[in-house]
């Protein structure tokens, strides 16, 4: 699409009132903007087409993109040149990860680089660090309830140790992924906090409510994530005495990406990331990031338009970065976050293979491939220009999510099947 001069003018606008001059590297961001902000805008009124300030929202953002290219540093940015190529660089069969704790495996991040050359020993170049974020102890979720995206644990070190480490990485030409919770905060956020001392403001960040209304409309469809441990979708905050959704544990508030001031700052915390250096965004549980009465809140066609948002203007700031969307659903909804049809290629860059990671388990309890076999024409579906993570185990539990087709194909029981497989893991066969 081309550039409206209302948006021409738009940027012209952002780089005077910031005193703005940019460098021959800049004008390389310039034209990467020029080219997507249409693309941006139709997303965004997608989106937030009936929001009575979606034009003041929609030039925040891009301000936002703007502010972003020049706090990039220039080494990032000439890493950004280097990884163009004839084909996207994370499609490379060269890539060999490991996904680790910081603190159980080296203490701390400024430990870290002690350990690259254990690593490259191993052949391992593309490290996932579990969350290091700031998050409440005791009420953490493994590092995924975070508290400030913007602060490193203390417990895992400083920033500064987080970007030594990454500089060390790229030195021996090693690639880092970290996390981004997008579909909730904490309960002890500054949002959060703000929230429930009654600002409105922040209360419209979240979604909440003065009485079950509305949260029983919502529970009429919504399955529990975790219906033993933390049953129901929506907890009493007695402070301001609201009911707010808390989809997984009651201390982690799940965002209101209906309020676009949530996906700005969503979106600046991205940015913020993209400018540490990181070259892989691992996007934490998108399934769940748009809610709707009436639907499961789950996979909804919104979530897709959110992540092609997100991509798009990732590749206007930090080409150089992909983005994992990490959606453990089945194959045929997996497909979809790498987008569909003219949007091909234009949301996530990668995705688990969760269904080749369980099937490998289920060959080693079976000494039969058969199954996974059947599984190969579906996963073959992956548009090229995307690329499937294919992992043996990481912190979730080992599903057994391929479909019972796949096993009624060669003549098994899916019942009986997948009972031989937990009997066998149990130890009890």
């Amino acid at each position: 699409m081309a550039i409206s001069v209302n948006q021409q003018e738009l940027v012209e606008g952002i780089l005077e009132n910031n005193k703005i001059k940019l460098s021959a590297i800049d004008k390389v961001f310039l034209e990467r903007l020029n080219s997507s902000i249409s693309n941006i805008k139709s997303y965004h009124d997608k989106i937030y087409g009936n929001h009575p300030h979606k034009e003041e929202l929609f030039n925040a953002l891009i301000e936002k993109l703007v502010l972003a290219n020049q706090q990039r540093g220039a080494d990032l940015k000439k890493r950004d040149i280097a990884k163009e190529g004839d084909e996207p660089w994370f499609l490379s069969n060269q890539l060999v990860g490991m996904s680790l704790y910081v603190d159980r495996f080296a203490g701390s991040l400024n430990q870290m680089p002690t350990r690259l050359n254990y690593l490259e020993n191993l052949g391992v170049n593309f490290l996932h660090l579990m969350p290091i974020f700031d998050s409440p102890e005791n009420e953490s979720d493994g590092g995924y309830a975070v508290s400030n995206f913007r602060k490193v644990n203390p417990k895992f070190g400083s920033l500064n140790d987080l970007t030594k480490l990454r500089k060390d990485m790229h030195k021996r030409g090693m690639y880092l992924m970290i996390d981004i919770v997008l579909n909730h905060t904490s309960y002890k956020h500054e949002w959060a906090k703000k929230a429930k001392s009654g600002d409105k403001e922040y209360q419209d960040y979240y979604y909440m409510y003065n009485n079950r209304k509305t949260p029983d409309l919502f529970e009429q469809n919504m399955p529990e994530v975790f219906p033993e441990g933390a049953p129901g979708n929506f907890t009493w905050v007695e402070s301001c005495k609201k009911w707010v959704m808390s989809v997984f544990y009651n201390y982690q508030w799940d965002l209101n990406y209906s309020n676009p001031v949530v996906f700005n700052e969503m979106l600046d915390n991205i940015l913020f990331y993209a400018n540490l250096g990181v070259d892989v965004l691992r996007i934490d549980a998108p399934a769940f990031i748009w809610k709707k009465i009436g639907t499961t809140c789950q996979n909804l066609p919104e979530v897709h338009l959110i992540l092609q948002l997100i991509k798009t203007c990732v590749a206007v700031v930090a080409p150089g970065m992909a983005l994992l969307g990490e959606a453990i659903v089945a194959p045929k909804e997996i497909m979809k976050y790498f987008g569909e049809g003219k949007f091909e290629t234009k949301e996530c860059d990668f995705a688990y293979n969760a269904t080749q990671m369980a099937l490998q388990w289920d060959m080693l309890a079976t000494g039969e491939t058969n199954i996974m076999l059947q599984a190969q024409e579906e996963l073959l579906k992956k548009p090229y220009g995307t690329s499937w993570i294919s992992y043996a185990r990481c912190h979730d539990d080992i599903g057994l999510g391929y479909d019972d087709a796949m096993i009624q194909a060669v003549g098994k029981n899916p019942t009986l099947h997948r009972n031989y497989i937990i009997d066998y893991y149990l130890g009890e066969f």
